[in-house]
């Protein structure tokens, strides 16, 4: 062996020590930080929503709630537009996420939860944990790739803390932003982070999402027909929840173009349609809603409303996110559908909650981790098939605009176009 060959091998060696040295230690510091900034976000939730059941006329304060988070967003309206979008951008090229981002989401979801707008919460994680990503790398002067890895770090990391679930968390961050490509240069960094976060949430006695009790029996021929009926039909729902949000966006901004009539007007709905309805399951996340979908109980009606109420209330401005509201219309449609194929409608509910999550985010590895994480391994073939299923048949729509689909679903091609 010659000695150059051993000196650019020992030279190769050190590089790739360094290189992991560094990425441990920096995505520790950022799932440190993540996870405390998730956990206290993750227990400032959990408090308003119990006070929003414990007071039920705080509903009545929707509106002015909505003005208050219109005045905030105008407040900081010179550093552009602060949403998830601009954090998927910012991984994609060279798009800063300011950390005026942090307090923003941190308090407009808050109030968004509190006053019972029907949202979600990983918006609020993936723009809280991407500008501490961000910012991090900024302070540590990351070169502009290292910048790129560093944003998904944070997002893995708060995602993980929010919803216990750090595998999926990381394979999403990696994944959300071009589908059909992963990042795999992020999944050290991403992982570590993800792991930190959720052990940094244990200290603050959270609990990860986990539903059990599921009896999913023997994969046969007839169950697998029976799980593919549901994940069809999540995968049309799926697109009618990406063009009720995007649809909705577009007409509210069209006939009310002020952002603070927008928000008023927005919360006199959700405020008006509460009361029509006559029950608040349609406020907020839903989550008790989407526990008693897993249990089997659902109304035929719910995923529709849980639909219309998510849509008017991210339309108008609030703040949050629509993953958590996709979980809701997934378990409760396939809880509704399920006895038609004659599958229980527990398990059509689990299968409805992984197939539409995948049909809206369009990343189908964290979608099958996701099932692993929140039901358990026993089901993972019939949540493979419905994802698979799901992730065809929603075809290029997506909760997020800057999200790019790099590879044909039907076709061995590379397309490169954004989701619709």
């Amino acid at each position: 062996m010659s000695l150059d060959l051993i000196k650019n091998s020992f030279i190769c060696i050190v590089k790739y020590i360094i290189a992991f040295l560094k990425w441990v230690l920096i995505a520790i510091v950022v799932g440190i930080a993540g996870g405390l900034l998730g956990s206290v976000f993750h227990i400032c939730i959990d408090r308003v929503t119990e006070l929003r059941v414990e007071k039920s006329f705080l509903i009545y304060f929707l509106p002015v709630g909505g003005i208050v988070i219109a005045a905030l967003y105008r407040l900081f309206s010179s550093k552009g537009t602060i949403d998830t979008n601009r954090v998927i951008k910012s991984v994609r090229r060279d798009k800063n996420v300011p950390l005026v981002m942090i307090p923003l989401i941190f308090i407009s979801t808050v109030i968004t939860h509190m006053l019972g707008g029907s949202a979600g919460r990983e918006g609020a994680a993936l723009q809280l944990g991407g500008s501490i990503g961000y910012n991090t790398g900024k302070a540590l002067r990351l070169k502009k790739n290292d910048m790129h890895i560093i944003v998904m770090s944070g997002m893995s990391a708060v995602f993980a803390a929010l919803f216990g679930t750090p595998l999926t968390a990381t394979i999403f961050s990696l994944e959300v932003t071009n589908v059909g490509v992963l990042h795999y240069a992020g999944l050290l960094p991403c992982i570590i982070s993800s792991v930190t976060a959720s052990q940094v949430a244990k200290w603050f006695n959270l609990h990860p999402v986990h539903f059990s009790g599921i009896e999913f029996g023997n994969i046969t021929w007839h169950l697998t027909l029976q799980v593919i009926f549901v994940a069809v039909i999540c995968a049309v729902a799926s697109i009618l929840f990406c063009l009720a949000i995007k649809k909705s966006e577009l007409l509210m901004d069209k006939l009310l173009k002020n952002s603070f009539i927008r928000a008023f007007a927005g919360g006199i709905v959700i405020v008006l349609l509460t009361m029509l309805v006559g029950t608040r399951d349609y406020n907020g996340a839903g989550m008790d809603v989407i526990s008693r979908a897993i249990g089997g109980e659902a109304l035929p009606w719910a995923f529709v409303l849980k639909i219309i109420f998510t849509a008017i209330t991210i339309a108008a401005g609030f703040k949050g996110g629509e993953i958590v509201p996709a979980f809701f219309i997934g378990s409760t449609l396939g809880c509704v559908i399920a006895p038609i194929v004659g599958l229980s409608p527990a398990l059509g509910a689990a299968v409805g909650f992984v197939a539409l999550f995948c049909g809206v985010v369009n990343c189908p590895i964290a979608s099958i981790i996701l099932s692993l994480e929140v039901f358990g391994a026993e089901g993972i073939l019939f949540f493979a098939i419905a994802t698979a299923v799901s992730y065809m048949l929603s075809g290029y729509f997506g909760l997020y605009e800057s999200q790019k689909i790099s590879y044909s679903k039907i076709d061995d091609e590379y397309i490169d176009v954004h989701t619709k």
